[in-house]
């Protein structure tokens, strides 16, 4: 591999891990003959535990495959993808937690990471002791550390237990203790894989503001792996997206977003849901959303007062009765910012498919892009609770602002316009 440019901290080339699939021994010599034996006359391996699938010897899994990728210093670069596509595998390789089976690795400066909660801590010592651990793994003399030790204790909020064996520490505290670690240490690289989802909101909020000022200020690069894609959009200026082992995507945040949720292109206008890829599990699924369009239209740009016409197609799982239907909006963030209700428009029996036409008034959303789910409900007999019985991820849409006015819609406003206000004097 040729020598890394000045500016960039990372480069895989051709980077392939596999994994053999079932269990590699079974712990004694004379388990391995019975399991041998067994097998070569044709009869179940008698030490194959219950309930669990029996592999071929030799059958592998590719965790990765032909990785190219080149990071450089300073960028903030998000990993999405479906679980099993390959995000842990990447950052374990990485973090040199497992060596890749083929290609190459090449970064310049240290590399701090959190990959699960309580990675690098030794459960026997202190919070304080685990700080001058992680230290040392950097290479950081312990007066090093000790300048930064105010400050880890100050951020992890884990003053009253910082003399205390982490074995102790809840979960939450681990992740508080560890970022506040991997954040302040000098390391160059800081990667992190979720586990900023088991700390409470305020706190994931404080390291996301860490991370995006670590990148900022000091030029470091940080790789975050997360599901919540709104994390994602606030701190990363750059966004990866793998499927099955490789890479789909390489490029900005919010077309990214779009490609993992199911809103791949700007020109999105139909969608025909043939497996469950964009369905999200409801507990009594009766019905099933075949296609969603946008009605005879070559746009997915509205402007003003329009209308968004939608078409659904669905068919019925149970007999049904008045279902209704619920049209989430989420903005850029796919934060929730309403939604549409139409209750019992139709019944139906099982099999039946049937297709329904609507219109969506767009005159309340000023300038930006949105995500919309289908909902379909049923009311619980006997009472008023609803009841979901299918949901699925929709179409994406644009909307902009009519002509006329000076003033640029800023998303800190949000994204609801309300009616006009009227001076009195």
């Amino acid at each position: 591999m040729k020598q890394l440019e000045k500016d960039v901290v990372i480069r895989t080339t051709g980077l392939r891990k596999e994994y053999n699939l079932g269990v590699i021994g079974s712990g004694t010599l004379r388990r391995d003959v019975q399991s041998w034996y067994a097998k070569k006359r044709g009869r179940e391996d008698p030490n194959r535990k219950i309930g669990t699938e029996a592999h071929e010897k030799g059958e592998i899994f590719v965790a990765l495959k032909d990785f190219d990728v080149e990071i450089k210093r300073g960028e903030r670069i998000g990993i999405i993808g479906a679980n099993g596509a390959g995000k842990s595998t990447f950052l374990k390789l990485l973090s040199r937690i497992t060596s890749p089976t083929d290609g190459e690795i090449a970064y310049r400066g240290r590399i701090a990471s959190m990959l699960e909660v309580g990675t690098g801590f030794n459960g026997e010592l202190t919070g304080r002791e685990n700080i001058y651990l992680n230290g040392a793994i950097l290479g950081m003399t312990r007066a090093e550390v000790d300048k930064k030790m105010d400050e880890i204790i100050a951020f992890s909020e884990c003053e009253t237990f910082i003399d205390t064996p982490v074995k102790r520490y809840s979960s939450g505290m681990f992740v508080k203790l560890a970022f506040a670690v991997a954040a302040h240490l000098d390391a160059e690289i800081l990667i992190m894989d979720e586990v900023l989802a088991v700390g409470d909101m305020k706190f994931q909020r404080k390291c996301i503001d860490k991370m995006r000022q670590l990148a900022i200020d000091e030029n470091r690069t940080v790789l975050y792996v997360s599901h919540n894609m709104s994390t994602i959009q606030d701190l990363c200026n750059r966004c990866l997206v793998l499927s099955h082992g490789e890479k789909v995507f390489d490029g900005g945040v919010d077309e990214a977003v779009a490609l993992y949720l199911g809103g791949e292109k700007d020109d999105f206008f139909a969608l025909t849901y043939e497996d469950d890829r964009y369905k999200t599990l409801v507990r009594h699924h009766e019905a099933n959303i075949t296609e969603a369009k946008y009605n005879g239209l070559t746009t997915n740009r509205f402007q003003g007062d329009a209308v968004m016409p939608l078409e659904l197609s669905w068919e019925y799982l149970a007999d049904v009765s008045n279902i209704g239907l619920r049209v989430e909006i989420m903005d850029f963030k796919h934060y929730p910012i309403t939604a549409y209700l139409i209750e019992n428009i139709h019944s139906g029996k099982k099999g039946e498919t049937v297709t329904k036409r609507f219109q969506l008034n767009l005159s309340g959303f000023v300038q930006g892009n949105y995500f919309t789910n289908y909902v379909l409900f049923r009311k619980e007999e006997g009472s008023n609770k609803v009841i979901d019985i299918e949901h699925a991820m929709g179409l994406r849409f644009y909307k902009y602002p009519a002509n006329g006015g000076d003033i640029r819609w800023l998303k800190a406003w949000g994204s609801m316009l309300n009616p006009g206000i009227e001076e009195i004097e």
